[in-house]
């Protein structure tokens, strides 16, 4: 057995202190030590995108990560994106647009987009797209997907105007 390492992390805005073997990949911290199950596992080798998540700010594959070298970083999952009783915007138009089929890949996309719209509010479709590459659905054929990410950005542009009102 390796030697632990202590490491502290927030999560979705909550702050974590673990013991944990060096090994530890970050997908697998959050899945089995945090019992975050909404980052998928997919391919395991950081091309499907199933389990991004967003390290301080900017997407990162959860399954190249090493959880010992993220001491001290901020992380949300796809949990950290709405309430219990509602969903984000960007999930919403998700669910208005049917972006989605079995859902494997969803989170994946939805933390993608949600760094996109934070960088970039009102996306063009070619811009949607192009953010959107590094993910892999194979149920949709991408395009009521890239119409949610639109949409949502409408939306929180939306939310935006009438909260600074």
């Amino acid at each position: 057995m390796s030697k632990r390492i202590d490491i502290s992390l927030t999560v979705n805005g909550k702050r974590y202190q673990r013991s944990i073997e060096p090994r530890y990949l970050l997908a697998d911290f959050l899945r089995h030590e945090l019992r975050l199950t909404g980052t998928h596992i997919g391919c395991e080798q950081g091309v499907c995108g199933a389990c991004t998540v967003l390290i301080d700010g900017r997407t990162a594959r959860s399954c190249l990560h090493f959880a010992v070298t993220l001491d001290g970083a901020s992380i949300i999952t796809v949990e950290g994106l709405a309430g219990l009783d509602d969903l984000h915007p960007i999930q919403e138009a998700f669910r208005r647009n049917h972006a989605l089929q079995c859902g494997y890949c969803t989170p994946g996309f939805l933390m993608t987009a949600m760094e996109l719209l934070d960088a970039n509010p009102h996306p063009t479709e070619a811009e949607a797209r192009d953010a959107l590459t590094n993910n892999v659905c194979r149920c949709t054929g991408y395009n009521n997907i890239v119409k949610a990410v639109l949409e949502a950005g409408r939306d929180l542009d939306t939310r935006a105007t009438k909260g600074s009102d």
